[in-house]
C-alpha cells in the first residue's frame, strides 16, 4: 500500500503547466466514451450533462495521486498524531452529542458505536473535513490518465448512477482527490453496496445527513464480519525470544495457544479465555517498535475499511478512549 512510485518522464512538466489543447481534446473524447457507456447503463442524459458541464482534467488530482510515496512514519508517530488529546476530546463530544443516534445505530447493526465514532474521527475528523474536490472531475481525471483506468472508470460510472438516483447534487458531490466521499469517505461503488438511508427519507446522504453517514459506517462493518460484543483487541506483552514471524494478522490461533507461549496482557495479567481465533500484530515491527496487540475478528473488519494495521489499530485505540 505504501510503495514508492517513480514518476514518468515529463510528469513534472505535465503538472506544472496547463493541459494542451490536444490533451484536452483527448479528455473530451474520453468523456464521450463514458457518456455512451453511462447512457447504455440507464443514466439519464440530463444527469450526464449536469455532471460533465465544464469538466476539465484536473492536474492537482494527478499530482496528489502520483505523490503517494513510501510510508515513512513510525508507528509511535502515526499513533500519537491520531490519538491526540484534541482528537480524543472531540470524539467524546461527538459521542455525547449523538448518543441517541449512535445507540439506535448500534441496536440496528449490532456494531460498536465507539468504533463507528473512531472511524468517523480518523476519516474526516468527525465530519470536519470531507474533501473539496469535484468527485466526478477527480474520477474522470484518474480514469482518463490510465494507470488504474478500469478501477476509476467503474467508480465514475457508479458516481453518475448515484447522481441519477437523486442521493446528492452535482455541486454537493465533493470528496477526496481519489473520489472518496462524505463523512465515511466511501468510494462510489462502496456507496452503492453499503450506504444506508438510516432515517428513511428516501435518500442515502453521507454528505450532510449524519444519520445516514454513521449508519453507513456501521453497515460497512456489519457486512464485513463484525461480531457483536467482542473486543477489537488489546495490548499485550510478548515473552523473551518470541518468534515475531508469527506476529501477523493472518496467523490466527486460539487464545489458549498464545497463553501457552507466554503472551500476557500489557498489565501483566493472563489472557482472557475468549473463544475463537486471535492474532498478534506488531504495527511498527519493520521499524523496530515492539508494541504488540492481540486482535480478533473485529480488527479484521476494521481492516476491510482500510487494509492497514496502523489504521485498524489506531481506530481500535481511539474507540477505547472516545466513550
Amino acid at each position: 500500500m505504501f510503495t514508492r512510485r517513480v514518476l514518468p518522464a515529463g510528469f513534472a512538466a505535465l503538472v506544472a503547466t496547463p493541459y494542451s489543447a490536444q490533451s484536452q481534446g483527448s479528455f473530451s473524447a474520453f468523456l464521450d466514451g463514458v457518456r455512451t457507456e453511462a447512457r447504455r447503463a440507464g443514466v439519464s442524459a440530463a444527469t450526464i450533462n449536469r455532471a460533465f458541464t465544464g469538466l476539465r482534467a484536473n492536474d492537482r488530482v494527478l499530482e496528489l495521486d502520483r505523490r503517494q510515496a513510501e510510508f515513512t512514519q513510525t508507528w509511535p508517530q502515526y499513533r500519537d498524531a491520531r490519538l491526540s488529546t484534541a482528537r480524543i476530546d472531540a470524539g467524546r463530544r461527538a459521542y455525547a452529542d449523538n448518543r441517541a443516534l449512535l445507540e439506535s445505530i448500534q441496536a440496528r447493526f449490532r456494531v460498536s458505536a465507539r468504533v463507528v465514532v473512531a472511524i468517523w474521527g480518523l476519516e474526516t475528523n468527525y465530519g470536519g473535513f470531507t474533501g473539496n474536490f469535484n468527485v466526478i472531475e477527480a474520477l474522470a481525471t484518474l480514469a482518463w490518465e490510465g494507470r488504474r483506468a478500469a478501477f476509476f472508470r467503474a467508480e465514475l460510472l457508479a458516481a453518475l448512477r448515484i447522481l441519477d438516483a437523486g442521493h446528492v447534487s452535482v455541486e454537493r458531490m465533493r470528496g477526496s482527490h481519489a473520489g472518496a466521499m462524505g463523512h465515511p469517505q466511501f468510494m462510489p461503488t462502496s456507496f452503492e453496496r453499503l450506504a444506508v438511508d438510516f432515517d428513511g427519507d428516501g435518500r442515502r446522504d453521507i454528505w450532510d445527513n449524519r444519520s445516514d453517514a454513521l449508519g453507513s459506517i456501521a453497515n460497512y462493518l456489519a457486512r464485513n464480519g463484525w461480531r457483536e460484543g467482542e473486543v477489537w483487541g488489546f495490548e499485550v506483552l510478548l515473552p523473551a525470544g518470541f518468534d515475531t514471524s508469527i506476529a501477523d494478522h493472518r496467523q490466527m490461533r486460539a487464545m489458549a495457544e498464545w497463553s501457552r507461549m507466554g503472551v500476557v496482557r500489557a498489565s501483566g495479567s493472563g489472557l482472557p479465555g475468549s473463544a475463537g481465533d486471535w492474532a498478534i500484530v506488531i504495527p511498527g515491527l519493520s521499524r523496530g517498535d515492539d508494541q504488540a496487540f492481540m486482535v480478533g475478528q473485529n480488527f479484521m473488519s476494521i481492516r476491510r475499511y482500510n487494509p492497514s494495521n496502523f489504521y485498524a489499530t489506531a481506530v481500535g485505540l481511539l474507540s477505547d478512549r472516545v466513550a
